[in-house]
């Protein structure tokens, strides 16, 4: 034992003393339990269904060669975009677009170990709409300040907003939806009217009452990511910045790697992916030099898992797979 130590625990009353001991015979616990991140995709024309990345740093994926859930609903049978976010208790929710135009709604589905999943289910959030032309790219966020998930996409609806530059049937708007169970759902709601078509957003908390919300610009001459400023996940949002990718960048997601916010994009104009990092949200350095991720990755959303779930997965794929 330690002298110095020792000499302390001589002067510590008697119960001070047990409670030291026990604490000195408990075995190490890990650095963390979610310790693995996975990070979603699909490969086009999006009419297999989900894949799966996985990664121990955030910067180095690796690809889990499966199909995790097949498309079952929607006329047009695509699953793109999917979203995956881990409740409290453990179980995973997935949404995903369903359908390129004409469709109301999202599709949904849980599952307690990536690999067996519910019945699919749509989600019809805009069918109070008659005229929506689309419901693109949902995006999951739980909110954990209220207990409640946070689901928004982008929708058109022709004649609702200044037309701008864009045609009336791709003027897009961001809406959202909240629920606790993913079986009622609040009344949808405008999500974030910039003055100008936007799409593909995602929530991310910093702290308490300190929110971003990164998305695209979706207008013919921009086609670039940006972010923007709230003191509540459902917004208003604010101070919208200036571009921070090229132009033809979409699909963004956000995960934290000590000190920097990595953000994850697909840049389709260069047939590739790519990354950048932020400390602050306000000055962005290009980070491809230091990702790694397997071609044919398409728009996703990075989560975290636990390792025992990934070594079940390798498992269920090394033992034949997944029907």
């Amino acid at each position: 034992m330690n002298y110095y130590l020792h000499l302390r625990m001589k002067n510590l009353p008697i119960w001070s003393l047990i409670v030291v001991l026990l604490a000195a015979c408990q075995p190490r616990q890990q650095a963390a339990e979610d310790d693995v991140f996975f990070f979603t995709s699909f490969h086009e024309p999006a009419d297999e269904g989900m894949r799966l990345l996985y990664s121990l740093d955030g910067l180095t994926w690796q690809g889990l060669v499966s199909i995790f859930i097949k498309p079952e609903i929607g006329e047009q049978k695509i699953m793109r975009d999917p979203s995956i976010v881990r409740g409290p208790d453990g179980t995973f929710h997935l949404v995903w677009t369903t359908g390129w135009r004409g469709t109301k709604g999202f599709g949904y589905a849980h599952s307690k170990d990536l690999v067996n999943w519910s019945d699919q289910r749509a989600i019809d959030v805009m069918e109070h709409e008659p005229t929506t032309v689309n419901v693109w790219a949902p995006e999951l966020f739980y909110d954990d300040e209220a207990d409640q998930f946070i689901i928004i996409w982008a929708s058109t609806i022709p004649g609702r907003f200044e037309k701008g530059i864009e045609d009336e049937d791709n003027n897009h708007r961001m809406y959202y939806t909240t629920t606790k169970d993913f079986k009622s759902f609040s009344e949808t709601k405008l999500f974030l009217d910039p003055g100008f078509s936007v799409i593909d957003a995602v929530i991310i908390k910093r702290d308490k009452q300190d929110y971003v919300l990164v998305l695209k610009d979706n207008t013919r001459p921009n086609r670039n990511l940006k972010v923007a400023f709230s003191d509540s996940p459902v917004g208003p949002y604010r101070h919208i910045s200036e571009p921070f990718s090229d132009h033809l960048t979409e699909g963004p997601t956000a995960v934290n790697v000590g000190a920097e916010w990595y953000i994850y994009f697909d840049s389709y104009g260069n047939h590739h992916y790519e990354a950048v990092k932020t400390s602050d949200f306000k000055v962005f350095e290009n980070a491809n030099e230091e990702i790694s991720i397997p071609e044919g990755h398409k728009h996703g959303s990075i989560f975290k898992g636990t390792k025992k779930q990934l070594d079940y997965i390798k498992q269920v794929l090394e033992n034949g797979g997944i029907e």
